[in-house]
């Protein structure tokens, strides 16, 4: 089962929620994530949160579920639902721009929920953020620009193919080494990595 979840973020385009949107079993808004869907004219299914952003105005038309515990954040909040519905690969909208905090806050939750689905990514109007297993492969246009991020500090043991700069066998550290503005050479992109958690960022 598809799931799109749209936060509070930056907002998507309107033709990127239109085409998440068509590919999705379930459409839920994370609390202020609703007010973008409505301004779209692309309703939820659901909106699920502890409703501080969300603007309510007369008969939704669709399901709205309170949850004021301030535990978890509101994308926490939807990702918890969509396992409950039997979401098994979800696509997250709006979950980066606007407030730093918020972007890195919910980069932890890419962690935190990430083996819970059989695939969960990030995506924006620049790209697909995603937080890897160990072995990775895609297939990418020529040209494609990619980053690698290690969300956990440091990520060791990493060997890429079909990357203009390479990778083999090497370590990525905050603060002293990221792979950030790579490009693909090769249409089959291979990707590993030994130890820690790394992020893949795959622009489109």
């Amino acid at each position: 089962m598809n799931g799109l979840i749209l936060c509070n973020g930056a907002p998507p385009r309107r033709s990127l929620l239109s085409d998440a949107r068509r590919h999705a079993d379930l459409f839920i808004a994370a609390d202020g994530g609703a007010n973008i869907a409505i301004d779209y004219e692309i309703l939820p299914d659901l909106v699920v949160g502890d409703l501080d952003s969300y603007r309510p105005a007369g008969d939704p038309g669709f399901e709205v579920i309170h949850e004021a515990g301030q535990e978890s954040n509101d994308l926490e909040k939807a990702l918890t639902l969509a396992v409950e519905r039997g979401v098994r690969r979800a696509t997250v909208l709006g979950a980066t721009g606007k407030r730093l905090d918020h972007s890195l806050k919910n980069l932890s939750v890419l962690k935190q929920f990430n083996t819970r689905f059989e695939e969960l990514l990030f995506r924006d109007n620049f790209g697909d953020t995603l937080l890897l297993p160990r072995r990775y492969e895609t297939r990418l246009d020529i040209g494609t620009p990619v980053s690698l991020f290690p969300l956990s500090g440091t990520v060791r043991g990493i060997r890429t193919q079909g990357l203009k700069y390479p990778l083999r066998d090497e370590p990525l550290i905050n603060g002293q080494r990221d792979g950030s503005s790579n490009e693909a050479v090769e249409p089959d992109i291979r990707i590993e990595h030994l130890e820690g958690d790394l992020i893949l960022f795959i622009a489109r």
